[in-house]
């Protein structure tokens, strides 16, 4: 288990507060040499006052103590505040990295892990480095410079009795190692049941029309109770392990006070050694023992975290694969063509290649339609165009330019997409048509509405473009929903638009005029379309047959007919279902 290298890079994240850590240890060091001169103080207090009844040492020494507690007081809370903000701002950077990361990565990435198992990791995970940085960022420091000044003092004063005292170290570093491992495999148990937990939560929540359709509300109830009890005994297991640390600090801090008593209580009787000595030692083993049985509660603190730090640098270090070359052309506005020179393509995790060899030309201004079977790699094909994934062999180019040559982000400036399952933010009609142009004005926002046919039942609606659409567009029809995304890409103005079917799940009526606001969008525009019903794509300028991940067919709807093949087939389905049955 090597867990300091993961922490040492977090150090990195520190550089640029140095100077705030740099006065946060000075005041360190303040309280710690406050702690000291307390336990000092003793011997003067006992010996001077009580032993030779000295009236100017009980003037001055309670005035040293109160301003030893006043400087150690007003030093704890500068250090405690500085060191915190500290911890905080670096937490709030590693979200923001970890976000951002997860962001430029690749489709195929968020197939492979839950959103839910995703957020649980900026969250949860995050928020256990957060909790670690308060206590390691303010107490750490802190702890080792008391104990170093209480061990100053002990040896100053009687350096036989220090090493009694302390002989039960060794044991006590063995006994927080102990500790230290069996918590970091509980705690990395429980981030694991934590995400699983917050998978079956998102996917209950999102499914609930589902869940109560079938009657599942009592499998699911099985199913949260069975991760939550898996999670409660981690927990209790977690308490039962780190709560025993103290009570054995304790008892082992007792041993080696017992030891102390029994060699200077007999150097006392001996007269080798005055009561003040002895006490001022003593005082200052038992302030010794508090630092120590802190610094090993947060050695737990740090196992209990490693598991949080292992998952959040596990993401980072995913390295993205959709990323900008260096040297990488910002391209203007598409003007000519985009071509596919034998295209294949395979997921990372796939055996074989769900594209095989595709190579096809859509010239500026054209409307090219892909048809084939469910599964046949259609969706996967368009997902190249924006470089949601990259080819696995072979190259696609855009006015002459391959698009891993172009930047990601004026390659994806050129196309709008419009998918059958419109995604709608959980905010205002205005935010989401607006998610289009970033700063567009209400007047662009509102034409764009017009164009896409959605401005009328937009008024109707409570607060009109401010109307909040709920979690994934719920309080509106699929019509409505579309053609709020129809707009988003009308106010976005791309020369490429992708269409993957976004009329297929729509009655007549909305399908109608969901139909007509695509129309108008296409006008003028280069369109790739996804088509599953047939009729839509008769006036295509050319079809491709896209069968078991290559083109099979290519052509005009009426040439596509006359051959016996599978558009044929596939157009009869859809026409007479029961030629389905005679074929």
């Amino acid at each position: 288990m090597k867990i300091w290298p993961l922490y040492l890079r977090l150090l990195a994240y520190l550089r640029p507060y140095w100077h705030w850590l740099g006065v946060g240890t000075v005041l360190a060091l303040v309280v710690a040499a406050m702690d000291g001169a307390i336990a000092w103080l003793v011997k003067p207090a006992m010996d001077d006052i009580f032993l030779k009844r000295d009236l100017l040492m009980l003037r001055l020494i309670p005035l040293a103590l109160l301003a030893a507690y006043l400087v150690k007081a007003a030093s704890r809370y500068g250090q405690s505040y500085l060191m915190a903000a500290v911890g905080e701002r670096v937490i709030a950077k590693i979200r923001r990295s970890l976000y951002a990361h997860i962001q430029g990565m690749p489709l195929s990435f968020f197939s492979d892990l839950h959103s839910a198992e995703l957020m649980s990791r900026i969250t949860n995970d995050v928020n256990r480095l957060a909790r670690l940085s308060s206590t390691v960022m303010v107490m750490a420091i802190r702890q080792v410079f008391t104990i170093v000044a209480l061990l100053g003092v002990m040896i100053l004063r009687e350096w036989v009795l220090a090493l009694i005292a302390v002989a039960v170290f060794p044991f006590v570093g063995v006994a927080v190692r102990a500790i230290g491992r069996k918590l970091y495999k509980i705690n990395k148990r429980s981030q694991e049941k934590i995400a699983e937990l917050n998978v079956v939560l998102q996917e209950v929540f999102a499914g609930t029309k589902i869940v109560k359709a079938f009657g599942r509300e009592a499998h699911e109830q099985e199913r949260f109770d069975r991760v939550n009890e898996r999670l409660l005994n981690l927990s209790l297991k977690d308490h039962r392990t780190d709560e025993i640390t103290e009570p054995l600090m304790e008892v082992l801090g007792a041993l080696g006070i017992m030891g102390a008593l029994w060699y200077g209580g007999y150097q006392v009787i001996q007269g080798q050694m005055t009561p003040g000595t002895f006490f001022s030692f003593t005082v200052a083993v038992i302030m010794l023992y508090g630092p120590v049985r802190k610094l090993s509660r947060i050695a737990n603190s740090v196992q209990q975290s490693t598991a949080s730090v292992e998952r959040v640098f596990d993401v980072l270090d995913t390295p993205p694969a959709i990323v900008d070359r260096p040297g990488a052309i910002r391209l203007g506005e598409f003007r000519d063509r985009l071509e596919f020179d034998r295209v294949s393509f395979r997921y990372p995790d796939g055996e074989e290649d769900v594209l095989k060899d595709i190579s096809l030309t859509v010239r500026r201004g054209e409307v090219v339609a892909f048809v084939g079977l469910s599964g046949a790699g259609k969706s996967t094909l368009m997902d190249l165009v924006p470089r949601f994934h990259d080819v696995t062999r072979g190259r696609i180019l855009m006015d002459g330019h391959d698009l891993r040559d172009l930047t990601v982000e004026s390659l994806r400036a050129q196309i709008g997409v419009v998918t059958q399952e419109t995604f709608l933010f959980s905010d205002s009609i205005f935010y989401n048509i607006a998610y289009g142009k970033p700063g567009a004005t209400a007047e662009e926002v509102e034409r764009a509405a017009k164009l896409a046919h959605c401005h009328d039942f937009i008024l109707a609606a409570p607060e009109g473009y401010q109307t909040r659409v709920g979690e994934r567009g719920v309080k509106l029809s699929g019509g409505q929903r579309q053609r709020l995304a129809i707009a988003r890409a009308f106010l976005k103005d791309p020369p490429i638009l992708i269409l993957d079917e976004a009329t297929s799940d729509l009655d007549a009526e909305s399908e109608f005029i969901v139909q007509q606001a695509l129309t108008d969008l296409m006008k003028g525009r280069t369109v790739l379309v996804i088509a599953h019903r047939l009729s839509t794509v008769r006036n295509a300028d050319r079809i491709y047959v896209i069968h078991e991940g290559h083109i099979a067919e290519m052509g005009r709807h009426e040439e596509l007919l006359a051959k016996d093949g599978i558009y044929q087939r596939l157009y009869g389905i859809q026409i007479d279902p029961k030629q389905a049955g005679s074929r």
